[in-house]
């Protein structure tokens, strides 16, 4: 019989009547028959928003934002212009509302995590402040524990099956890497 734990730790056992029966999730192969499944652009956009979603939830409770956790991952690799800062966050910005990474900075510079230095010839650079550093290495562990809670149960190498395949599917849309998108660049 199926138990369930109530809220107070309590068992419980569900309605036998079929208003509150369990949803039938299928299974992948059910996902992936063709004119049955849905389509690739639906799993994007739900684990998208999903993923959004998770962050959001967990990282408010450590005071900062996703793309302010993204900005310290960034200058955990080194100093970085605005420019360069805002071409690597550029696709996970919402345009629409003008949102750019300076908000963003802005925030980690007040709160001591992000210093910003000019020598007066060219762009300033922002870097990572020992606090910042600090906070950066105590949001990794965050921030692996939703990504472990991400792929827990898919086959060893699914994600960088995954990711080899959105890859090579934007490339085949047309989709460049800049310089942002290569790995020794913040």
């Amino acid at each position: 019989m199926d138990r369930r734990r109530s809220a107070d730790g309590g068992e419980v056992t569900p309605p036998m009547d079929d208003t509150h029966a369990p949803l039938d999730l299928g299974s992948v192969d059910d996902d992936l028959a063709v004119g049955r499944g849905r389509p690739i652009g639906f799993w994007l956009k739900l684990v998208d928003g999903l993923i959004d979603r998770r962050f959001d939830e967990v990282l408010d409770e450590h005071g900062v934002t996703r793309r302010q956790w993204q900005l310290l991952a960034l200058l955990e690799r080194g100093p970085a212009t605005r420019a360069a800062l805002d071409g690597a966050v550029a696709p996970f910005l919402d345009r629409a509302t003008g949102e750019s990474s300076a908000d963003h900075l802005a925030e980690l510079v007040e709160s001591g995590w992000v210093s910003f230095a000019t020598d007066g010839v060219g762009d300033g650079r922002y870097t990572l402040t020992e606090r910042g550093g600090l906070a950066h290495r105590k949001l990794v562990d965050v921030v692996e524990g939703i990504r472990d809670d991400a792929v827990r149960g898919a086959e060893p190498g699914a994600h960088a099956t995954t990711v080899r395949f959105l890859r090579t599917a934007a490339l085949n849309l047309g989709w460049r890497p800049g310089p942002s998108d290569r790995p020794d660049q913040p």
